[in-house]
């Protein structure tokens, strides 16, 4: 990938990279004392030592999910790794184990994924691929979905269901507390407040530490943080898929953390002759990543979560941490949507 920038700035960033890599206590037995405020987006950095080129994700900049819990901006979304149709055992198990494995050694210290996912196979594909988990590592999980076959999704919203997902997540993913539990949807036929508040008695119990909401409108958000402290935010959102910008620019004013599902939209966007792909072929990047790198740029709290099942593929969309975009080129992919 071309790069640009002057090299005081990209120095200066490099050096940031590492210390927040040591902060995070990637190269180090314990990682205590972590005190690090939520940067502006650090995707133009570059990686000069090989600690920071061994890992690149922390060259995405990070952000502290509830004020305290420091992950690289750059995740990975664990969905992918199933069946087809989001459904049972991947095609290539040790590739899904591979992946998830890699996408550690590469910095990403975020991995989401719901129990619905498989239902139940993501999960255990974290825990067999990365339990005892390294420290710093964040796994997040959602709740809020019941899977009758292959792409096939049924909301349920019940007290007594999102009780026992949880329990079952916890088991699963061999946790004692999960760092951040998120409603995958609300559902209409269960009360809003019941739906919130058995996650408010989770929270209460120790087995969830931070709790984020997914699909959700500003007034969503703001009537659920009457109920309880909301830290993360999950909507569909790509650079050609801006439904939801009123959401993000309600998270950066509020400092909560944005994931996009599905950041690189759909398949027409990255296709030969697209404005993405015309910046790529520029930038000597893949459409990919020149689409994360918009993201990460596009606001401090966008923790873009991308997925895959292959570990070529992984490595290209990390590797955008470290690719830069001019005012010229983000704008003109920002007039796309």
């Amino acid at each position: 990938m071309r790069r640009s920038g002057c090299e005081g700035r990209k120095h200066r960033r490099v050096a940031l990279a590492q210390r927040l890599e040591a902060l995070l206590g990637w190269n180090r037995p314990s990682a205590g004392g972590v005190n690090v405020g939520m940067m502006p987006s650090l995707g133009t950095q570059h990686a000069g030592e090989a600690s920071v080129a061994a890992r690149p994700a922390a060259t995405s900049g990070t952000f502290l999910l509830g004020g305290d819990l420091p992950v690289h901006r750059l995740g990975f979304g664990a969905m992918r790794l199933t069946g087809k149709g989001i459904w049972g055992e991947p095609r290539d198990h040790g590739a899904a184990v591979a992946v998830l494995r890699r996408a550690v050694e590469l910095g990403v210290n975020l991995i989401d994924t719901a129990d619905s996912y498989g239902p139940e196979v993501s999960e255990r594909l974290i825990a067999e691929a990365l339990y005892p988990y390294p420290l710093g590592l964040v796994i997040a999980s959602k709740a809020g979905f019941e899977r009758p076959g292959p792409d096939q999704w049924k909301m349920n919203g019940r007290p007594e269901h999102l009780r026992a997902a949880c329990e079952d997540s916890l088991r699963r993913l061999k946790l004692e507390r999960i760092d951040l539990y998120q409603l995958h949807r609300i559902d209409p036929a269960v009360p809003f407040a019941d739906q919130l508040g058995t996650f408010k008695r989770l929270q209460e119990e120790g087995k969830i530490r931070y709790i984020g909401l997914s699909e959700v409108s500003v007034a969503d958000i703001e009537r659920a943080r009457k109920i309880v402290p909301i830290v993360t935010v999950q909507n569909r959102y790509s650079p050609t898929d801006r439904q939801h910008e009123s959401v993000l620019d309600y998270c950066e004013r509020e400092r909560l953390a944005f994931l996009p599902w599905y950041p690189l939209g759909a398949g027409a966007a990255l296709r030969p002759g697209s404005p993405l792909a015309k910046v790529a072929a520029r930038l000597q990047a893949t459409p990919a990543q020149v689409a994360l790198a918009w993201l990460l740029r596009r606001s401090p709290v966008m923790l873009p979560i991308p997925g895959t099942s292959r570990v070529q593929h992984l490595e290209e969309n990390v590797a955008a941490a470290q690719l830069e975009l001019s005012p010229r080129d983000f704008e003109a992919i920002a007039r796309t949507s």
